[in-house]
């Protein structure tokens, strides 16, 4: 009792007991460098869910519509301290939307300002702008005549403060702001410019993963943004390579990773081991992709992705959560892919499985012939 009476007189120095058994408590309450004045007044058991609550004038308005959160709370708290604790939060949170509810609207010359800058770009730039203009979305088109949109959150001191920027690039964007009025880096013109810069050094990167996806099945992701880096590209039946490019250097080698059974996937990883001096960065990632493995990739005006895509044989989907099926049976006869969840619940539920760290050896439940699923660190 005496640490919990020590707790609360140094988080709440201005609230003192009024009577020796310590049953009524008055003073003041501080958030947000103000203080309110409150009375609590607790029964002779002391117990937080019988006490009665008195509140300024002041603290009762700034409280008016949290009423049955507080009262909650002093049914559930153990102890005097701990409400003040979740009394104060509460009162951080009200005067924050109080402050957000009558926050003074900007001066004419914040949006005279903005729709003279916006003016300067050309009104076709424009996709969106809310009403208060604080989010606003500009367009701009990549050399090889790709859409991008920026959108820009304006904070209560633009320009003196520079906005939050949200772009679908796979690298950080961050324009930099100079944090001065009227200064010629503190405008969306500034920033745009920066944007169309950012478009010009990652046209190549695009031009990579635009070659892919219009000439190969693309496995995962489906529908990618212009942010993703990794493709999943289908090489046969239930065969496949994940490769990661980098957006800086995009027609260098990227990362690969075959998908598939062993007896499919081993000959591709010789291959790509020795002819790895074949790479050539003046030549599409595309087309030393098949150079280095020997091989063509199926083509898409003639296949149909369901061609080389089969369902989980296990849960009997190709999409579980996202995931499509990614572990294969190694036996050439059988063949049959699963989802790696799946596989993984089917093989720990067999009594014959066995784990050593992160890998587990089993049966396939198609053909019994041995399988190992090697777990990644997500489990899909």
């Amino acid at each position: 009792m005496a640490v919990t009476e020590a707790s609360l007189l140094r988080q709440f120095p201005l609230l003192l007991p009024q009577n020796r058994s310590k049953t009524v408590y008055e003073g003041f309450i501080s958030a947000q460098g103000r203080d309110f004045h409150l009375r609590i007044v607790l029964p002779e058991d002391l117990q937080l869910k019988n006490a009665r609550l008195l509140c300024s004038w002041q603290l009762r308005t700034i409280l008016n519509g949290y009423h049955q959160i507080v009262q909650q709370r002093m049914q559930h708290s153990v102890d005097l301290m701990s409400f003040m604790m979740e009394l104060k939060m509460l009162l951080e949170v009200a005067l924050k939307n109080r402050q957000e509810l009558y926050a003074l609207p900007p001066p004419p010359q914040f949006y005279s300002s903005l729709i003279e800058e916006i003016g300067t770009l050309g009104w076709d730039k424009l996709v969106y702008v809310d009403t208060s203009f604080n989010t606003i979305k500009l367009k701009a088109e990549d050399a090889s005549g790709r859409e991008h949109l920026v959108t820009l959150k304006l904070k209560a001191k633009y320009p003196a403060e520079s906005p939050d920027c949200f772009v679908d690039f796979p690298v950080s964007f961050s324009a930099s702001w100079t944090p001065q009025v009227n200064s010629p880096q503190s405008s969306l013109i500034s920033i745009y410019s920066q944007f169309l810069a950012a478009l010009e050094s990652l046209k190549a990167f695009w031009d990579v993963m635009d070659e892919i996806d219009e000439k190969t099945w693309v496995l995962e992701p489906e529908k990618p943004p212009r942010s993703a880096t990794a493709r999943r590209i289908a090489l046969g039946n239930n065969v496949s390579i994940n490769i990661e490019v980098d957006p800086k250097h995009p027609t260098m080698l990227p990362e690969c990773c075959f998908l598939g059974a062993d007896h499919v996937v081993k000959p591709l990883g010789i291959k790509l081991s020795r002819n790895i001096q074949l790479w050539d960065p003046e030549n599409s990632v595309l087309q030393n992709l098949k150079d280095v493995l020997e091989i063509d990739f199926p083509a898409r005006a003639i296949l149909e992705k369901s061609d080389f895509t089969m369902d989980c044989g296990i849960c009997y989907a190709y999409q579980l959560d996202g995931a499509i099926p990614d572990q294969v049976c190694d036996n050439s006869q059988c063949g049959q892919p699963f989802h790696q969840m799946c596989l993984y619940e089917w093989l720990r539920g067999l009594p014959t499985s066995r784990q050593s760290f992160n890998i587990i050896f089993g049966e396939c439940p198609y053909c019994s012939k041995p399988i190992t699923l090697k777990m990644s660190g997500k489990k899909h």
